[in-house]
């Protein structure tokens, strides 16, 4: 349906077209016409599908030029980042009516400067629950002229822990009021709040085949735990995206990926909630220019991002939530384009968890091998050749043939002052590209076992006091490594540190494997175990003792039962979610 057969003014039009939209999305065209009749409305729909402009347009729509300076619509958004594109979307829509004037408020901001605004006046205010209640408790923000109310990711409010902030605004609405609540889910506390703070709602959804775009493809890598660093970039260098946006679980993971990043030359930076908001601006403003093109950040703050020129997706960390996945790759593949999306996932714990939501998106998601070391150079060294050919055709830099000349003088042949500054430019262009060893994997029955010849002792730096059990230690090492639980001989536990018997062809598999990884939510060191004396070896009389035919035989059992305390998952359960 056209913007131009749903009813709007000459002014809403103007905007629309100047911004160069020209056809609804299906839940503007369900939407629109139900709000400008003052129905009070649900909307179910998830990112990307236009919900802004559903309820946007018609929010401008309904100021009138003699409302002056009282608000009259209050739009409720979980993040800062979402509460500014949200005025940024109603601003533009209301381009031509000089009448319409919206204030943002939001956590993280000088307050004193949102006052300011506030009292110059506003007829819709766009802002976040924490930040709306201190407005309303220092009576700079009344809402007693209130016309309709719009709550935007109510979900994700909700999870927030902003249900009480949400239901002390409301009290402060006049009850004469549209109601419109948009949500990408409908579990019980919502439908509480649509009972409570609604009259006879209209539902409205948006149909989908599968609950994930359909112009994204959707990848997975598995790989050895303590790699998914060098897994990421060895993708950035091999796929070379223009924009990309990489998710990760938990502020301090973003943190330090945007440094390891950062540290190898990529044009990086993190974007969470501990940041002040003046670097969040700055960041996203780069990202958005191109300054930046990779964004590392968690779900909650990347809520904002309105970029439409994302190509690809990189999940370095396998969502808490299916509906995070879904927002997530809602990112890329936005505007009529195509996207990608990758998933990194270590061990088989973190690919059962993404099949689990590739069954709930009902999407497939491939799974793909890693490109080898060899494949990126190669790339690189066509990619280098082609520009070096363009270069010439081009005769760009034909004004240093003087120089060459003068090189072959001295006795240089071209071939030979060709292959080095083709070499000079590919090693530049591949001096970050890491070493990948892939996994070995030893699930046949004859494989090395405890005791036998050609094994060695790896030593852990955790003991039983840091409350260790045999099978946190054998459920870390098959997930790491991806060998058998019965590849691994004795595990001996001492006060403070962990001996293992292993395979001797397979030791620095392991130790690179192993290397950086959590057991029990505590980060270890590995290394080749060298006998100890002093205390530790005198323990050696009451260190726990367990073989491998034992572990043949509870092996599977222990190792199905500690997988939450494993390597990949005790850091994903034991970190929080707020963001």
């Amino acid at each position: 349906m056209l913007f131009s057969e749903l009813g709007l003014s000459e002014e809403i039009l103007k905007a629309v077209e100047k911004i160069g939209y020209e056809e609804a999305t299906e839940i503007q065209a369900k939407t629109i016409p139900l709000l400008l009749e003052g129905r009070d409305v649900i909307g179910r729909s998830h990112t990307g599908t236009g919900k802004t402009a559903a309820f946007g347009i018609p929010a401008v729509s309904s100021v009138q030029k003699n409302d002056g300076n009282t608000v009259r619509i209050l739009v409720l958004c979980p993040t800062r980042e979402l509460a500014m594109q949200a005025c940024d979307e109603l601003n533009k829509f209301s381009d031509f009516m000089p009448w319409v004037r919206t204030c943002a408020v939001y956590g993280g901001a000088d307050i004193e400067r949102q006052i300011s605004q506030l009292r110059r006046g506003a007829n819709i205010v766009v802002g976040t629950p924490g930040r709306i209640m201190d407005h309303i408790n220092r009576h700079t923000l009344k809402l007693d002229g209130i016309r309709t109310v719009i709550l935007d990711e109510a979900d994700e409010m909700l999870n927030m822990g902003f249900r009480e902030d949400i239901e002390t605004i409301l009290g402060f609405v006049p009850e004469e009021r549209q109601t419109v609540l948009f949500s990408a889910t409908m579990p019980e506390p919502i439908m509480a709040i649509t009972q409570k703070f609604q009259r006879d709602p209209v539902v409205v959804g948006v149909e989908q085949k599968s609950r994930t775009v359909d112009s994204v493809e959707q990848f997975y890598f598995d790989v050895p735990m303590g790699r998914k660093t060098d897994a990421l970039q060895i993708l950035l260098l091999a796929y070379e995206p223009k924009l990309s946006i990489i998710f990760c679980n938990t502020k301090k993971m973003v943190d330090e990926l945007s440094e390891q990043l950062v540290s190898k030359g990529f044009r990086a930076a993190g974007l969470h909630g501990d940041m002040k908001q003046a670097s969040r601006t700055q960041t996203l403003n780069a990202f958005k220019s191109g300054r930046l093109n990779i964004l590392i950040a968690t779900d909650v703050a990347a809520r904002g991002i309105d970029v439409d020129d994302v190509d690809a997706v990189f999940n370095y960390d396998i969502p808490q939530d299916c509906e995070y996945y879904i927002h997530r790759i809602g990112r890329t593949g936005r505007a009529g384009k195509s996207g990608i999306a990758y998933t990194i996932a270590s061990g088989r714990r973190q690919v059962n968890d993404l099949m689990d939501i590739a069954r709930y998106t009902k999407a497939h998601i491939e799974r793909r091998e890693l490109p080898t070391r060899d494949d990126v150079l190669t790339a690189k060294a066509n990619a280098v050749t082609e520009a070096v050919k363009n270069c010439v055709m081009s005769g760009k830099y034909e004004r240093f043939s003087e120089q060459v000349a003068a090189l072959e003088a001295e006795g240089f042949s071209a071939e030979q002052l060709a292959a080095a500054l083709l070499g000079m430019k590919i090693s530049a262009e591949t001096r970050n590209v890491p070493e990948f060893i892939k996994p070995v994997f030893r699930t046949e029955r004859g494989g090395r076992g405890t005791g036998k010849s050609g094994s060695v002792k790896v030593e852990i730096s955790l003991g039983r006091a840091n409350k260790i059990a045999p099978n946190f230690v054998l459920g870390a090492l098959v997930d790491a490594t991806g060998m058998a639980g019965k590849n691994f001989g004795k595990i001996d536990i001492y006060d403070r540190f962990t001996t293992v018997e292993v395979p001797e062809a397979d030791k620095e598999h392991i130790i690179d494997s192993m290397t950086g990884i959590k057991i029990n939510g505590q980060k270890i060191k590995i290394k080749l175990y060298e006998g100890r004396s002093g205390r530790d070896n005198r323990d050696n009389r009451d260190r726990r003792d367990y073989r491998s035919d034992r572990n043949d035989r509870v092996g599977k059992r222990d190792y199905k039962r500690s997988r939450g305390s494993s390597a990949g998952t005790a850091s994903r359960r034991n970190s929080k979610r707020y963001q």
